[in-house]
């Protein structure tokens, strides 16, 4: 029995990424149309034969929502098409943050957005780096999980730092920051903060020794970049030799750009799950997935197992 045709489409949130996924699986996207209303409504459009084919739909969910309703769209008309299987892969998992309910009457906006990707019609879900690792489970369909250690640990251990030691931004993110220190064979400092808001610090303490040493904060998600910014200048106070920040997702809203340019970072080393906004910025290195998830496609579309990738996470 012949392999089914795997055919790779891209939504518009991150085209650049999408493409050279798409060349280093050794294929060309697939064509897709989006057609606009004079309201501001769309329809996306296949304009090729996707009948009995697997299909990979590429599309970040960072906002604004246009973004997860042509990911929604895309799937219920290649569903529709009469495609064999269709496997989305989000790279940025967007509503994560809104994963529990932290407060009354507010939403689980990550089980819904769960609900809405089951709902029309998706076989599987590859997605990098989710805030929290239990909307696994939220869904119904078969979820693999991909973790930018991958990437990131290679990197670091180029950087060749003798003095190096992981920190995590926030107490939520010791468990990951506490992985690459054991695997690393480093010390681990926690920066314990206070918010007095949505995306506002009331304070910061830093628990732990940062004297003389290569600091490399690690997180998932820059947004504002304000917890970054205030936890490198404060290391630095306490007389830290450098002090660097990896995250796996550049939201970088609001003022964050300006915060990391302003900001004692020596460099911010980032992924492209969500394309830069502002290039000029010369302390933010972008690391590509591109590879990774092009690996993944293939053993996903040939049924070969994936946990290659998820040998750092052990620890985790």
């Amino acid at each position: 029995m012949s392999q089914p045709k795997v055919t790779i489409f891209s939504g518009n949130s991150n085209h650049a990424l999408a493409e050279k996924i798409a060349g280093i699986y050794g294929l060309e996207l697939g064509k897709v149309t989006f057609s606009k209303f004079s309201d501001g409504e769309f329809q996306p459009s296949f304009e090729q034969t996707i009948r009995g084919h697997d299909i990979f739909i590429i599309q970040s969910t960072f906002a604004p929502a246009d973004n997860i309703m042509e990911l929604l769209m895309m799937v219920d008309a290649a569903r529709r098409a009469s495609a064999r299987k269709v496997v989305v892969v989000i790279p940025y998992f967007g509503y994560a943050r809104q994963d529990r309910k932290d407060k009354p009457r507010v939403p689980i906006g990550a089980k819904l957005m769960a609900n809405l990707l089951t709902a029309s019609g998706v076989h599987r879900i590859v997605a990098m780096d989710l805030h929290a690792d239990q909307i696994q489970g939220f869904f119904d369909v078969p979820f693999d999980h991909m973790y930018a250690s991958v990437i990131f640990v290679p990197y670091l251990k180029s950087l060749n730092l003798a003095n190096l030691v992981m920190a995590s931004p926030d107490t939520g993110g010791a468990k990951r920051a506490a992985a690459y220190a054991k695997f690393l064979d480093t010390d681990l400092v926690i920066c314990f903060k206070q918010r007095s808001g949505i995306n506002k610090i009331g304070s910061m303490q830093i628990i732990g020794d940062v004297k003389g040493k290569d600091v490399v904060i690690v997180d998932d998600i820059i947004d504002t970049a304000g917890t970054i910014r205030k936890a490198a200048d404060l290391m630095m106070e306490q007389g830290a030799n450098s002090v660097r920040a990896m995250a796996t997702h550049a939201v970088l809203s609001g003022n964050a750009y300006k915060n990391i340019r302003e900001s004692a970072l020596s460099k911010l080393i980032l992924t492209d799950t969500i394309p830069l906004k502002d290039t000029s910025c010369d302390k933010i290195e972008v690391l590509s997935t591109a590879e990774l998830f092009a690996d993944v496609i293939k053993r996903v579309s040939s049924n070969k197992s994936i946990s290659d990738h998820f040998e750092f996470t052990t620890i985790m």
